[in-house]
């Protein structure tokens, strides 16, 4: 396993969209154990191929430090209600907006072992599938930003003023 280098917003191939996966190699699952020893290192809930210049449908997500996902070409089935609330990425560090996305989120994918499985999701891991998902689109969150993007730090410290 290894660290990858995680690609930042202006990289062109964050802005591409990525190929299906059709079967599992031992290069595809030595990246999908790079993907999280650099999402964890970097102190992510989540990482999508293209961030670490990959242009496959492939998303590891950890929202809990105790449940890793593995989605392999994973699709949206069906969303509803809706958050909205501070989202960062490794792809622009630093930064964090505030984004709206669906609360609840269903959603089909393969695990490792190129097998479907259906997830549903609320809350912070609803975000991170739809947030990662975009990834594989060529889609940054900060399209999405309502108000300005802004420092992490500046961006916590005005939410507790507004408390």
């Amino acid at each position: 396993m290894a660290i990858r280098m995680i690609r930042t917003m202006g990289d062109p191939i964050l802005e591409k969209q990525c190929k299906e996966v059709k079967e599992m190699t031992p290069r595809i699952r030595e990246l999908i154990d790079d993907m999280f020893e650099t999402m964890y290192d970097a102190n992510g809930v989540g990482l999508a191929a293209p961030q670490v210049g990959i242009l496959k449908r492939i998303v590891v997500i950890d929202t809990t430090g105790e449940d890793p996902i593995v989605m392999i070409n994973p699709r949206i089935l069906e969303t509803s209600g809706s958050q909205t609330g501070g989202e960062g990425c490794l792809s622009v560090p630093g930064k964090t907006g505030t984004v709206t996305r669906p609360n609840y989120v269903k959603a089909v994918a393969l695990n490792e072992d190129m097998q479907e499985y259906e997830i549903e999701a609320t809350e912070l891991l609803a975000r991170a599938i739809c947030h990662e998902t975009d990834h594989l689109n060529g889609e940054l969150y900060v399209g999405k930003v309502e108000g300005p993007l802004m420092d992490t730090d500046e961006y916590y410290a005005n939410l507790e003023e507004e408390e």
